[in-house]
């Protein structure tokens, strides 16, 4: 009898296929990079070749090392990079143009016009985002508009359509599937959060033909079956949510309050607000935390385009570490109020500033700064930008106690010691940090009856240690004051002669 859970993280840097078993430990697991393609300045792109090669050779090489064989996979869960773009010929497969990263701002003076044109309380109040190049709708138009012949085939009904996920279960089922689920639907700019459909009126703003768009199913749902060709026999797939809700789920966030922040390549808060899909005041995004027997539940959103990402700037970039793993021994010995901030605005600031303007700095360098101070600086704005997020929550009536942190960068114990710090809040880690392919898993397990229902799920998340503030309130307020001045300095030096006046 199958007797695993299936797993694909496709993330930004990286394709990793895990193994989990039915009371989900991990069995195995296996990872491939690939390139990021930095056009332009501010452009970011991957070839979707390798998207699909890394996903197709992590599955297979884990397989592999585990003499697993696919009839002893129950179903596969699929995790993804949010907001990435691809647009592809149906007939053929093959995509137009390259995968548009969310990071991408090339489409910031198409969004500032829509903004000024007046569209912006249309757009947040049926989506509950902004106009931002962060999201897919400006992306395809750009694609659209920017290929030749893209727009004729387009009306013609003759390309497709999807996030990252919606393109894997296209090559999964050999062109055969075309859906996506609520989750990564919701981060189009073109999904009606509120009736749960694609927006007649959205997609009339963006000019994109209904007929490209994917099927929207719940995330725990029948997405189709993998063509027998690529594993040995067919496998369901089962379960569908963007990384950053499948973490929420993996994180068992299911009742209303519960909050956890996921540090990947970026960095993303998210609360879960039950049924309710509250507005912020705050410029915080309301999103479909997942959607389960029809049932939609809602989250409020922060977003932070660099986390991870800086620490692979510092590694790859400035060549200051070997690894990122090298940095908590380095900066144990570097007192917290040391005078150097690092804003990582390399692709504009999220939420809750929204500057695809803004771009990266380092502020506050003396002659006694060092690779030490600089390293500590780069992993101290990931918990200052958190805050951020943490004060525009708070603006909206909204502030959990107790913060569940995932991903790469919550293994490093310096940085959640002083996330909980500049917080002034428990932060708690559980013992499994990579809730996102957990969350997946569970999905395609609530599908197929391996679990019965969400309550079991939270009775099975386990904390691995919880990081307390012991910094003064006094001390929290002097260095979160002296951030926001950095902030202001680098919004400035960046802004058009328009946005200063």
């Amino acid at each position: 009898m199958a007797k695993y859970l299936l797993s694909i993280d496709q993330g930004t840097t990286s394709s990793r296929a895990i193994l989990y078993s039915k009371d989900a430990q991990v069995i195995g697991s296996a990872q491939q990079t690939f390139p990021q393609h930095f056009v332009k300045n501010g452009w970011v792109e991957h070839d979707p070749v390798d998207i699909w090669q890394t996903v197709l050779t992590s599955v297979k090489n884990l397989l592999a090392q585990q003499q697993v064989t696919a009839a002893d996979i129950i179903a596969i869960g699929i995790a993804n990079q949010r907001e990435t773009t691809l647009v592809w010929n149906k007939k053929t497969g093959q995509p137009i143009y390259n995968a548009i990263v969310w990071q991408d701002r090339r489409t910031s003076e198409y969004c500032d016009s829509l903004r000024h044109a007046g569209h912006t309380k249309m757009v947040n109040d049926k989506t509950g985002l902004v106009l931002d190049p962060y999201f897919s709708a400006t992306k395809v138009r750009w694609i659209l508009d920017n290929v030749t012949g893209a727009k004729e085939q387009a009306q013609a009904g003759e390309l497709a359509f999807g996030t990252v996920d919606t393109y894997l279960l296209w090559q999964l089922t050999d062109g055969k599937v075309h859906k996506t689920d609520a989750t990564n639907a919701s981060r189009t700019l073109l999904f009606n959060i509120h009736q749960q459909c694609w927006d007649e009126e959205l997609l009339a703003l963006f000019d994109i033909p209904l007929a490209m768009l994917p099927e929207v199913m719940d995330s725990a749902a029948d997405f189709g079956i993998t063509s027998g060709e690529l594993f040995g026999s067919e496998i369901p797939i089962c379960g569908i949510a963007g990384d950053q809700q499948a973490a929420l789920i993996g994180q068992a966030c299911f009742e209303e309050g519960m909050a956890k922040s996921t540090y990947g390549t970026g960095c993303f808060l998210m609360l879960n607000t039950g049924d309710k899909a509250l507005k912020s005041s705050n410029r915080l995004l309301t999103t479909l935390a997942y959607r389960l027997n029809g049932k939609p539940t809602y989250a409020i959103e922060g977003s932070i385009f660099m986390a991870g990402a800086t620490m692979q700037w510092i590694v790859e970039g400035l060549k200051l570490l070997e690894n990122a793993g090298e940095s908590e021994a380095l900066v144990k010995g570097v007192p917290l109020d040391h005078g150097v901030f690092l804003v990582p605005s390399f692709t504009g600031l999220g939420a809750p500033y929204w500057d695809a303007n803004a771009r990266g700095a380092i502020l506050g360098l003396t002659r006694d700064s060092g690779i030490s101070t600089i390293v500590a600086a780069a992993l101290q704005s990931v918990g200052y930008q958190t805050k951020d997020l943490q004060k525009a929550m708070e603006g909206d009536g909204l502030r959990p106690s107790i913060l569940r942190v995932d991903g790469g960068m919550a293994n490093n114990n310096w940085a959640m010691a002083f996330l909980a710090n500049i917080l002034g809040a428990s932060v708690e880690r559980p013992t499994l940090t990579e809730t996102t392919s957990l969350g997946v898993a569970y999905l395609a397990g609530l599908q197929t009856g391996v679990y019965e229902s969400t309550a079991q799920l939270a009775n099975m998340w386990k904390s691995d240690r919880r990081f307390e503030p012991t910094m003064s309130s006094e001390e929290r307020n002097d260095l979160y004051a002296k951030w926001l001045h950095c902030i202001a300095q680098v919004r400035l030096s960046n802004s058009t002669d328009d946005e200063r006046d």
